[in-house]
């Protein structure tokens, strides 16, 4: 097994590929044990195909001297049975297939293996539980686009740039759930600066929330802690492979940038996933507290480059919205 995988992964993985499979076989064993009681004509002809497969075993056993006669007309019989039950379902309303097991992965037919290489349904699992296990300390609560309050921003203009709060932050939401409406792997990766406290936490919570219900590998957590989670691997105490996770998820979100401590390997690993990922072309969503000139005083000119230049820049305005919260509360 590749080193990478995390061998809990790789069993949830497995533990599903079987479970697909043995669902296919029972829903076929339904499906036979249905059209034997209501159509048993076309289970006449559903055993005589099983028979054909015996029979040609036999005639391949045999070493008969018209082998390939004998063959030929077990293929051809075979066909035109095959033929008929597609016709007779279809007379008594059930689909052509409904005899056939239906898996859910026609490459490998749900055995998780294709030339004794794994599919990749069985990787894509392997990725999915290995992101699910690196989400489960993730203390972000995931949340709805129909919870965010615009009402909590002001309508009167922010004294430095003009910008009235409510209208970017609605501008903000809009943009955010066209991403999320139409995301893929070629999705622009975006960075969102602003004050604490104005929902930048809030929003990227949305857009992981209702990526993973649609089926993305969303890694979300605050930066600080993928770097610990990273560090622990490095220095072996921990068996994961963190940074290997979040090169290869569909979407990462790494919230609270800054609020990780300066060191050589937190600087290089970071400089490292965000600096591959925007290599493979593959999106990646930055949020942080501080300003732009805070940020050149902490990071090196190759992180900053890289953020302001192929990242897509949304800038949050307004008052702490927790301060709101308070007023409102106290009123």
């Amino acid at each position: 097994m590749n080193n990478n995988i995390s061998p809990s992964a790789f069993t949830r993985a497995a533990s599903e590929i079987e479970r697909r499979r043995n669902t296919a076989f029972q829903t076929l064993e339904l499906h036979k044990a249905e059209i034997s009681k209501k159509a048993p004509e076309i289970d006449n002809l559903y055993k005589r195909i099983l028979q054909a497969s015996i029979d040609l075993s036999r005639a391949i056993i045999s070493g008969s001297n018209d082998i390939d006669k004998i063959i030929e007309e077990i293929k051809k019989k075979n066909l035109e049975n095959q033929l008929m039950i597609k016709i007779m379902l279809k007379e008594f309303g059930y689909p052509e297939d409904y005899l056939k097991a239906t898996f859910t992965c026609p490459v490998c037919n749900d055995s998780g293996y294709v030339n004794g290489s794994r599919c990749n349904c069985f990787n894509d699992l392997i990725r999915k539980y290995t992101v699910d296990e690196l989400n489960e300390s993730c203390k972000i609560e995931l949340h709805d686009f129909d919870e965010f309050n615009l009402g909590l921003y002001s309508n009167i203009p922010d004294e430095k740039s003009g910008i009235i709060p409510r209208e970017r932050m609605n501008e903000i939401i809009i943009q955010c759930k066209n991403y999320v409406d139409t995301f893929s792997q070629d999705s622009c990766s975006l960075f969102f600066l602003g004050k604490t406290g104005l929902g930048k936490t809030f929003i990227s919570s949305m857009i992981a929330k209702a990526l993973i219900d649609k089926g993305f590998n969303v890694v979300f957590d605050s930066i600080n802690n993928f770097l610990i989670k990273a560090e622990n691997d490095h220095f072996g105490r921990s068996n994961g492979n963190t940074v290997e996770t979040i090169l290869n998820a569909d979407l990462v979100i790494l919230d609270d940038l800054g609020s990780e401590f300066s060191t050589p390997f937190n600087n290089s690993t970071m400089y490292n996933i965000i600096n591959t990922r925007i290599n493979m072309g593959v999106p990646t969503i930055v949020s942080t507290n501080l300003s732009l000139s805070e940020l050149n005083e902490k990071y090196d000119d190759r992180i900053i480059s890289r953020l302001t230049g192929m990242y897509t820049p949304y800038r949050f305005f307004g008052t702490d919205i927790r301060q709101v919260k308070r007023r409102m509360m106290d009123r």
